[in-house]
């Protein structure tokens, strides 16, 4: 094992900006100074709390000194003022499905409704991605599994030197996978011996969390659970050949993309530790209120285990859905928005889809209502629809429409996940003496959840970052760069 000690959650979120900024940095920072203060605006804490109205917050040396009533916050002497009368300041979002990669030509991929040897290839994105994260309100990222691993490490490492402009990461390791894997860059795992080789490996290159894959078996799940909390790190899943009992069984942490697109239990004739074709349609006649779904809430609350709400990448199979948005595509390269339009188009209009979108929104809300920890992140994988940091926001106005209020789905956004990384104490929400990731937002997303998409400036540690001049810079680019 590689001589790397990784030093806990705090250590893996280090922010060690040097004192002069370089280049990169300076071209897409607006607000660098040592006091700032954020006057008159609207604050929705992260807690689920009622906004307030009319704040004043200051801001010192990366954190939050105070936070409390206009007509009674003082404003120290020297500072630079941000008078944002009908502005909204929420904490910076923590992403808890946010890859580095992207599947930019996936319509190209498939021939037939197959995909072509050797297995889908995801194009990292070791520039456009953290740059749209943190212009869209992203100051902290879990991966949420990994192709290009060294990369993933490279980044983290640039973003925490600052030499580059980024969100705070959590790296997760290369994926867990099993035989017969539908990717071209996953590992094939031989038996559980081999997942725990893979996860001390990995723990020992700076990763520090883990997640399970497909076509995984019940005992190298169990090891590599095992293993991963031997590090004192935390195992999710996307799963199928194992069912969300077993993996509750064994101690998992954190299950994605909730059931319906990911449980397999329900499935007629399910063998041991085989991914079955068409498990989302075992889940058409379910209801959410009836005994079986209502009995797996209970475990998973029960056991503690999070669920990761990922909608936006399931609302893009979706007929008609999401609203075309012209900042994505003029984002995107021009391979991406051809490979996403063609995918788009040949969605059927009669596809199960739309049901089982519905009725995984609904299990959220039934989820969270019984107790259940949410936690949220877009996934841009799929047809190529979903972009880092865009899919960020459009999950917290799907959580609304899920019916969750606004105040409920930003607490899902920030807070539960600064709370699953173990960093509440730093992160997640607004409150005297954290750091001050915060986002500046024209509009009142407590009334109108669109308006988070309307940023204007992203405080990373205190130092306040230009939303549109890092999109403008990575214009036409995602999906190459």
């Amino acid at each position: 094992m590689r001589s790397v000690i990784v030093l806990g959650f705090l250590s893996a979120f280090a922010v060690l900006l040097p004192a002069q900024k370089t280049p990169e940095l300076s071209a897409v920072i607006n607000v660098d100074a040592p006091v700032v203060v954020l006057s008159h605006v609207r604050v929705m804490d992260g807690t689920g709390a009622p906004a307030r109205e009319d704040q004043t917050i200051v801001i010192a040396n990366g954190r939050i000194e105070t936070v409390g009533p206009a007509a009674s916050v003082k404003t120290p002497q020297g500072a630079q003022v941000l008078d944002r009368p009908g502005f909204t300041v929420i904490p910076g979002l923590v992403g808890m499905h946010d890859h580095l990669y992207y599947t930019a030509s996936y319509s190209v991929q498939v021939t037939a409704g197959k995909v072509d040897e050797p297995g889908i290839y995801a194009a990292e994105l070791p520039y456009t991605g953290p740059r749209l994260y943190l212009a869209a309100g992203v100051t902290t990222m879990r991966t949420t599994g990994s192709v290009e691993p060294y990369a993933d490490l490279k980044i983290k490492q640039r973003i925490d030197a600052g030499l580059m402009p980024g969100p705070a990461i959590d790296a997760t390791a290369p994926y867990l996978e099993g035989a017969p894997t539908r990717f071209a860059q996953m590992h094939e795992l031989r038996d559980a011996a081999e997942a725990r080789q893979m996860v001390d490996y990995w723990a020992g290159e700076g990763m520090t969390s883990y997640k399970a894959y497909m076509n995984i078996t019940r005992d190298e799940l169990g090891a590599g659970i095992e293993q991963a909390h031997s590090h004192h790190a935390k195992l999710t899943g996307h799963l199928c050949s194992v069912t969300w009992h077993e993996a509750i069984a064994l101690g998992i942490d954190n299950l994605e993309h909730g059931p319906v697109f990911a449980d397999t239990e329900f499935v007629a004739d399910k063998k041991l530790d085989t991914c079955p074709a068409g498990g989302s349609r075992s889940w058409l006649p379910l209801d959410v209120k009836g005994p079986q779904v209502q009995g797996l809430i209970h475990e998973l609350v029960e056991h503690h285990v999070a669920v990761t709400s990922t909608l936006p990448v399931f609302e893009a199979s979706v007929p008609g859905r999401p609203k075309l948005q012209q900042r994505v595509l003029d984002a995107m390269s021009a391979e991406s928005a051809q490979s996403y339009l063609a995918a788009r188009a040949r969605v059927a209009m009669d596809t199960p889809t739309t049901a089982l979108f519905k009725k995984e929104m609904e299990f959220e809300l039934a989820f969270v209502r019984a107790g259940g920890i949410l936690l949220a992140g877009p996934d841009p994988t799929g047809n190529g629809g979903v972009l880092p940091g865009f899919g960020d926001q459009r999950e917290v106005e799907l959580l609304v429409e899920a019916g969750f209020t606004p105040l409920e789905a930003i607490h899902i956004a920030t807070e539960n996940g600064a709370v699953f990384l173990g960093r509440q104490d730093y992160i997640g929400t607004i409150a005297q003496g954290k750091q001050a990731d915060l986002v500046l937002v024209k509009g009142d997303p407590s009334q109108h959840i669109e308006d988070i998409e309307n940023i204007e400036t992203v405080f990373k540690a205190g130092v306040g970052y230009d939303s549109k001049k890092l999109i403008e810079s990575v214009r036409g680019q995602v999906g190459i760069r």
